[in-house]
């Protein structure tokens, strides 16, 4: 059993997908448009926009993700994706990237199970924790 994330997002999902390619280095393994299903748009169904289907790689996980009517898409909500980083360098690096145009929940801070943590919304709806972790002993 293997567990993946899907995401939709409201009509800029290639556009998120390839800005995670740029920026993070998650490699993009397919983006097909509904256009461009076998068979065409099914008969009865209004005209799709955006992406049928897309997959990514970050960090050794698979992200899924498609495109959703507008009206029918809200910002993720409760959920995030927690990207654990090396350094307080690429932990402040992707924040800041992230944030620009999005939603800070919780600022980049230092705290007792981290070196550099935060909590945002990046501008396609998407939810992120980046964390560089602090070593933590076991429990007493």
């Amino acid at each position: 059993m293997k567990v993946h994330t899907y995401l939709n997002y409201g009509g800029n999902c290639e556009e998120a997908f390839r800005f995670y390619a740029e920026h993070l280095g998650a490699k993009i393994h397919m983006i097909m448009k509904h256009g461009q299903q076998p068979g065409g748009t099914p008969p009865g169904q209004p005209e799709m926009q955006g992406v049928l289907h897309a997959r990514i790689t970050l960090g050794g996980a698979e992200i899924s993700a498609a495109d959703v009517p507008a009206e029918r898409w809200q910002p993720m909500r409760s959920a995030y994706i927690a990207l654990a980083v090396d350094s307080n360098e690429e932990a402040e690096r992707i924040d800041a990237l992230l944030a620009e145009g999005g939603e800070v929940f919780m600022p980049m801070q230092e705290t007792f199970f981290a070196y550099r943590f935060s909590m945002l919304r990046d501008r396609f709806g998407t939810s992120w924790m980046i964390i560089h972790e602090r070593p933590m002993g076991p429990p007493s």
